[in-house]
């Protein structure tokens, strides 16, 4: 047997806020905001709407994904830097929502990067034989976070849940390599202060556009296989650009990247599964597609997996 994907789901909040919203709030157009972002709308969570919430949501619907029951889960995973509160972790919340009484608990913070650093977390669980299901969440509420009047910035952020349930799959499925990476170097470049986030864009991009393609390229070779071999490409949905720059260096048609950042923007942690949940709903991941998904964040982290879709 080999460790891959049996079920995602997602979770998005009601309340949409467009470019022209932000037309009203700051000093910037819907113009401005589409030819440097691909963001045209994103999601806001209410005031009273947590993480925890959000998690719970995506959760259930991964599981409902899956086939499994909540008491079939050994370990809850939770990306995110948006967390309710310092303790207890989201994971824990979204244990006790899910009734989840078998699981073990615990967030992960490493930023954009955090689903994959946590589907690769659940993967050395189960190759060495001490759990069997683990659910792994990426959740953000980056509103709260996020300085309205820093035009910079609060173009690009939105709130949101995805969820992937890990598991056993049959030995050509599952996940065939992964590199996950970090440069505490750049950590001021994106980082949380004075309560809301700081970015020096100029900085990330430079990074973004160099780490994304070459960690999306390294995770295929180290698989053993060849840029054409790759069906489908996820990337961390921070900026049109970036994930050009991915596709570009993968040489794969646009048809063959998944492009969710002009409704829902940056998610951080929750940007991958959204769009793998996505994606695999509506029919643009299929079985035996190989998948290759690959993300940068604060911190700075990295990460990018190879995966073979299926059961």
């Amino acid at each position: 047997m080999a460790t891959g994907i049996i079920g995602v789901g997602h979770y998005l909040p009601e309340s949409i806020l467009t470019n022209k919203d932000l037309e009203k709030m700051v000093d910037t157009t819907d113009e401005w905001i589409r030819t440097r972002t691909g963001i045209e709308t994103r999601h806001i969570a209410k005031k009273e709407e947590e993480t925890s919430d959000m998690a719970y949501y995506a959760a259930k619907n991964a599981l409902d994904h899956s086939g499994l029951e909540a008491e079939d889960i050994d370990l809850i995973l939770v990306a995110t830097v948006t967390a309710d509160q310092s303790f207890p972790s989201v994971a824990c919340q979204v244990q006790e929502k899910l009734g989840a009484t078998h699981a073990t608990a615990m967030d992960i913070g490493a930023a954009c990067s955090g689903f994959i650093y946590g589907v690769v977390t659940a993967k050395q669980f189960i190759d060495g034989g001490t759990y069997r299901n683990i659910l792994v969440i990426g959740a953000e509420k980056l509103s709260k976070i996020t300085d309205w009047s820093d035009r910079n910035t609060c173009v690009l952020f939105g709130d949101g849940a995805g969820a992937a349930v890990v598991s056993e799959v049959s030995e050509d499925k599952g996940i065939l390599s992964f590199e996950l990476g970090a440069d505490g170097k750049g950590a001021t470049s994106l980082h949380q202060d004075g309560g809301n986030i700081r970015m020096n864009g100029r900085e990330v991009f430079k990074f973004a556009v160099r780490q994304m393609p070459e960690s999306a390229e390294a995770v295929v070779k180290k698989a053993g296989l060849v840029k054409e071999d790759v069906d489908y490409l996820i990337p961390h949905q921070a900026n049109i650009r970036i994930m050009e720059a991915a596709r570009e260096r993968l040489g794969i048609s646009k048809e063959k990247m998944s492009y969710s950042v002009n409704k829902y923007g940056n998610t951080s942690a929750a940007s991958i599964p959204i769009s793998l949940s996505e994606d695999v709903r509506n029919g643009k991941i299929t079985n035996g597609d190989l998948v290759v998904l690959v993300g940068f964040g604060g911190g700075l982290t990295w990460g990018s997996m190879a995966l073979r879709w299926g059961k």
